[in-house]
């Protein structure tokens, strides 16, 4: 059984389970909307919902792209610059402790309630594991293959590129996957501090109207949304490291 059909099986049995305990325990609608209700408010406000869908969407993209890019060239110049690496790691260390929900704020003081504030938060919250899966994966190279290396004409960047990057790409894989469900955490996380649009504005402003069907239905298209950022990695992998297929 193939992992999409029983991930849609899950959801089905979760559905139905949610929508039985609506019906046998009648919570208010804005306690806890069934499943109908919140398909209902989908439909109603799909326009609104499209609209915001948009703007989350756009953050996560342009925040993911930004992240995969300032995290492979960081490992890089770690791996090969190591007295860069003996300062840059330990600050990415430290500005990692920081939760992020310390850090939202200051980026909505410094960059303003628009896109920029959500991309940087996006960016930096699937930095350090994409940076940090790419160097653990540059540093473990085979010893035996570098000592083949280094009796050829090859110089340390061209043994970097040639060599130890696409040895490494397996792992950086395995830190995109690890960054594709935070990606829409970041975005929104962002959102709920200060925004004007998105799905975490709509969150906010649902929940102080006490629209939880609303809220939910917000909160259904981030799950769709990390769901098919998590598929495009995976799709992507093999294209990317066709020689290291999965069993």
């Amino acid at each position: 059984m193939s992992t999409l059909s029983t991930v849609l099986r899950t959801v089905v049995v979760l559905l139905v389970a949610w929508q039985a305990l609506v019906l046998v325990l009648e919570p208010p609608r804005y306690i806890l909307p069934g499943p109908l209700d919140v398909a209902d408010a989908l439909w109603r406000q799909r326009n609104y919902l499209l609209a915001n869908t948009a703007v989350t969407l756009a953050e996560i993209a342009i925040g993911f792209a930004a992240g995969t890019a300032l995290g492979i060239v960081t490992a890089l110049g770690i791996v090969a610059l190591p007295r860069f690496g003996a300062v840059a790691w330990p600050l990415v260390l430290v500005a990692q402790a920081f939760p992020v929900f310390v850090i939202a704020p200051l980026l909505v003081l410094w960059f303003g309630f628009g896109m920029a504030s959500k991309v940087a938060m996006t960016t930096l919250i699937i930095f350090f594991p994409i940076a940090s899966a790419f160097a653990d994966g540059l540093r473990r190279t085979d010893p035996d293959v570098l000592d083949a290396a280094a009796l050829t004409q090859a110089d340390n960047l061209e043994t970097l590129f040639h060599i130890r990057v696409p040895l490494a790409l397996p792992a950086l894989i395995s830190g995109l996957r690890v960054a594709a469900p935070l990606a829409p955490l970041g975005a929104i996380i962002g959102e709920w501090v200060g925004a004007s649009a998105g799905l975490g504005f709509v969150m906010i402003q649902a929940n102080a109207r006490l629209q939880t069907d609303t809220v939910f239905a917000a909160m259904t298209i981030v799950v769709a949304l990390t769901l098919a950022l998590r598929g495009l990695v995976d799709a992507l992998a093999p294209l990317l490291v066709p020689w290291a297929r999965e069993a």
